[in-house]
């Protein structure tokens, strides 16, 4: 889930939001930057956006009805579509697929291949629900749709949830990257009971921190068009390892490991999380009757691009893989100097964007009499807090792999698989056949499952690391 291709992302904005949605719920939040401040139209045609844009305080300008319908046109092709799914898919989670395979087995691929199936059809049915009522603009307009208020509760509930642990997780990769950037590095500050690694770490947030005060995100935005760029690289810094010989690929691979495949299945899931922001998507298409296509040729790619790495990965490193494939890598060479100083620096630009759902709907429970200043203060001060407490949370649970699992198994699966299929099955309840019936009920029961299992074991694995380290 890192950044996307910004002139793509800019053209998925929603210039005309309903005063009092959930703008925007994306873990992407160089699609909220551009939310904020302007639209494409307005952009090409080089002046200030009027739009009526419901995260502002509020434009001076107006807009009639030619204005609107001219804003609302999508343009977004195939092509540029799938790209952008890509950039949507791509991210934290592909770090942990060689981890995943390993400690599941070559068999388990099969999971991954057949989530990433099942995730797929997860986006068409959300397409489908799109197609049904065609004002609805964002996931949580979806889960409206479906269930009423409740819905819409539900399923901002299960977003901000996978924000939140997300951003716990980015946290952690950024500390164990940085102990393996800085290694032999001594800090130590006589009156914080902090290690090296936990010092770069706090020093490197508040570096981070003066950015969530920041009202025009579109400063910091394009800090997040290098998404499909940065997973290529860490896929590439792989294959020349392997290339180059600098490590032989001929570690084993068990065939199956059937413990593990509860926990590895929560990383899997965490993997193709993006359904968030697939209405943005699909509502951007000039033919959204190609959704569906759109999300066959981007989960077929990312999913290759998943097993492959998986593998390499394990073939290279075998048992001492790491749960993020670049501590793995050879510190001598330089495409693993210039990997893991991409994978420390994405989350600290992660952090401003990420929050601007918060901010968002922060603003609209303030009273619109309260001055730009105070709510700036509010704003901020309350993104501080939030952030510094999972600085806090990162630093005393410091077990990637765990908490990206759980990530995965309680709530991506959800927003994923359950969902989708719950609420296609409500809104199209009187049109649904039985096979297509059948089908969403278990995978409803299977997304039910796997979450469960999921939590309990990756649950459990965190519990007894934090209880070992104490």
């Amino acid at each position: 889930m890192w950044g996307k291709n910004w002139r793509s992302i800019r053209m998925l904005s929603d210039c005309l939001p309903s005063k009092n949605q959930v703008t925007s719920e994306s873990v992407h939040g160089a699609n909220l930057a551009a939310k904020w401040m302007s639209c494409d139209v307005c952009i090409e045609e080089n002046k200030v956006c009027g739009c009526q844009h419901s995260s502002t305080e509020g434009f001076k300008g107006t807009v009639n009805d030619t204005d609107v319908e001219r804003h609302q046109e999508s343009n977004s092709s195939f092509a540029h579509a799938v790209i952008n799914m890509i950039g949507m898919l791509i991210g934290l989670g592909q770090l942990s697929t060689p981890y995943a395979l390993e400690n599941g087995g070559w068999a388990s691929a099969f999971l991954l291949i057949g989530l990433g199936i099942t995730c797929a059809y997860g986006s068409h049915l959300l397409g489908k629900c799109l197609d049904k009522n065609p004002k609805s603009r964002n996931y949580t307009d979806i889960g409206q749709n479906a269930f009423g208020t409740k819905g819409r509760v539900i399923a901002a509930t299960f977003i901000y949830i996978e924000i939140f642990m997300a951003l716990v997780s980015y946290t952690i990769s950024l500390h164990d990257n940085l102990s393996t950037v800085f290694l032999g590095m001594h800090l130590k500050v006589p009156s914080l009971n902090l290690s090296t690694s936990q010092l770069l770490t706090v020093m490197a947030v508040l570096v981070a921190l003066p950015s969530l005060w920041l009202r025009d995100l579109s400063s910091i935005s394009f800090l997040s068009s290098g998404g499909i760029f940065m997973s290529l690289l860490i896929f590439a810094t792989v294959a020349c390892t392997a290339i180059s010989g600098a490590v032989k690929a001929n570690q084993p691979i068990p065939v199956l490991k059937l413990d593990n495949i509860p926990a590895i299945s929560g990383l899997y899931i965490f993997s193709y999380a993006g359904h968030i922001v697939f209405p943005d998507l699909y509502k951007a298409m000039k033919d959204p009757s190609k959704f569906t296509k759109v999300s066959i040729v981007s989960f077929t790619l990312v999913t290759m691009l998943y097993t492959t790495l998986a593998f390499m990965g394990a073939k290279l490193f075998g048992p001492d893989v790491n749960s993020q494939i670049t501590l793995s890598m050879p510190r001598h060479l330089i495409v693993t100097k210039i990997a893991l100083w991409a994978t420390v620096l994405t989350p600290m630009t992660k952090y401003a964007l990420e929050f601007a759902p918060f901010a968002i709907q922060l603003e609209h429970k303030l009273p619109q009499s309260m001055s730009s200043r105070m709510k700036m203060i509010i704003r901020g001060s309350v993104g501080s807090i939030l952030l510094l407490c999972i600085l806090a949370l990162a630093l005393s649970v410091p077990y990637f792999e765990y908490v990206l699992s759980l990530t995965g198994s309680l709530v991506s699966v959800s927003i994923c698989i359950i969902l989708p299929s719950t609420f296609y099955l409500k809104i199209y309840w009187a049109q649904v056949t039985k096979p297509l019936l059948i089908l969403n009920v278990i995978l409803i029961a299977l997304g039910a499952l796997l979450g469960v299992c999921g939590t309990i074991s990756s649950s459990k694995s965190l519990l007894k690391s934090i209880g070992r380290a104490h």
